[in-house]
């Protein structure tokens, strides 16, 4: 079976990575895929925090910042929140490094589709955006023979839609909560490649084939406090909050015998399906560890912002039955993350660049993936710009720009260690659709 073959996956000498799904790191082999960034591109561009709040952009990673004050100075004549929409894609260049060799792969993705709706002191939100992404293409080379011992590919990766819904307690204090269902399936293949003595390629293989179609709900919940510390400081401070949930997951393996070419092209001759049942894994559930989150900033309204947030994350406890391998296992995740934005002036109307929202970040994050008795940490620094779109009495419309460079993964006992540029993309628009008829 495929968990035989895989007993160092990414210990491989020689690599070649392909995208799918958004994704081109090796390290989405593992569990269900790589994690997805629940967040906007504004959030990224500061570290991707989650702890700015205002009634002029959607926050994805906490429920509680879809109920807001009405504003008090704005086009909207102080009288209610505005509807805001927002979708983003991004691209992602990554440079593969082992201590032998090297490879470049490239991935784009859709991010997010998000509509929030002011209802009163309610507020609600709802949108769809990926969870996990799988993408990969590897070959394990031995490199004394010079020539390919496996090839692993997958694909696939699991998407969410949402409905988020928030209530103001008081003009500082509200609480939400996120309802997500989770649907998508994984894909993954295992080939052999067989020589006889003369070094010459066995034409006849055995390949394995998995397939799993997961589904499953879980909830977040969450509380903002915005108040004020002078005339013009504002305290911000954030908690989430998602307990442990599952997913059902119904799988499918064939096993299917190929002719492999010399150049190592296979072709299907017959292919017979696995019997699951008798094992077992036919529907099996997937742990989803519980999440805490806690943040904190403090930022002058229309002006400046800087905040931190915390995250913890119960992955020890995740497992997939169907697809498990020796070199592999899950700790606790945490991560920890700083940024902010300033804007010159948002009221200008001589300059646009000092409109303009500048922002930046870094963030620091171990995983919770160990392959090889390895910790796969990653790290970001990260810059963004809120670019006003509209005329200038009216800039709660942005195009939004992010960048980050960053850090995944290590050379140690022969993993991977990933360098990537991220670029990310957003439209973010801002309307009134419920104004009150002030004259007859």
């Amino acid at each position: 079976m495929i968990k035989k073959f895989v007993v160092i996956l990414i210990a491989i000498i020689g690599c070649q990575v392909y995208a799918q799904q958004g994704t081109a790191s090796p390290y989405s082999f593992y569990g269900i895929g790589s994690l997805k960034f629940r967040g906007t591109v504004e959030s990224r561009g500061m570290g991707s925090i989650g702890s700015y709040i205002d009634s002029l952009h959607i926050n994805l990673r906490n429920p509680a910042s879809y109920a807001g004050k009405n504003l008090k100075a704005s086009p909207y004549d102080g009288e209610s929140r505005p509807v805001k929409f927002s979708v983003a894609g991004s691209y992602s260049s990554i440079s593969l490094n082992s201590d032998t060799a090297s490879e470049n792969a490239s991935a784009s993705a859709f991010d997010y589709l998000a509509l929030s709706i002011p209802l009163g002191r309610f507020g609600a939100g709802l949108g769809l955006l990926p969870f996990t992404s799988v993408g990969y293409k590897l070959q394990d080379i031995n490199s004394a023979e010079n020539r390919i011992d496996y090839r692993y590919e997958g694909e696939g990766g699991l998407n969410k839609a949402f409905f988020s819904l928030g209530y103001l307690i008081n003009d500082n204090f509200s609480i939400g909560i996120d309802a997500n269902y989770n649907f998508g399936n994984t894909q993954n293949s295992a080939i052999q490649f067989l020589y006889d003595t003369n070094g010459n390629i066995v034409q006849f293989a055995t390949k394995e084939n998995n397939r799993s179609d997961l589904s499953g709900l879980n909830f977040n919940f969450g509380a903002a406090y915005k108040g004020k510390l002078t005339d013009k400081l504002e305290l911000s401070a954030t908690a989430t909050y998602s307990p442990e949930s599952s997913l059902t997951s119904k799988n499918d393996r064939s096993i299917s015998t190929v002719i492999v070419s010399v150049f190592g092209d296979e072709f299907v001759q017959n292919t017979i399906d696995a019997d699951l049942s008798g094992t077992g894994l036919e529907e099996t559930d997937l742990n989803l560890p519980n999440r805490i989150s806690f943040g904190l900033g403090i930022g002058e309204t229309s002006k400046w912002f800087a905040g931190a947030e915390y995250v913890s994350q119960n992955t020890s406890v995740f497992d997939n039955p169907i697809f498990s391998t020796t070199n592999s296992s899950y700790e606790n995740a945490s991560s920890f993350a700083v940024g902010g934005f300033y804007i010159p002036n948002h009221r200008s109307l001589s300059s646009y660049f000092k409109r303009v929202v500048y922002r930046a970040g870094a963030r620091f994050e171990n995983t919770g993936l160990i392959v090889n008795n390895q910790s796969i940490d990653e790290f970001g620094i990260s810059f963004g710009l809120g670019l006003p779109v509209g005329p200038s009495t009216n800039t709660f419309s942005e195009i939004n720009l992010g960048f980050e460079f960053g850090q995944r993964g290590t050379k140690n006992s022969n993993l991977i260690q990933e360098n990537f540029f991220n670029v990310n993309v957003s439209l973010s628009l801002s309307d009134r659709w419920f104004k009150k008829r002030k004259y007859n």
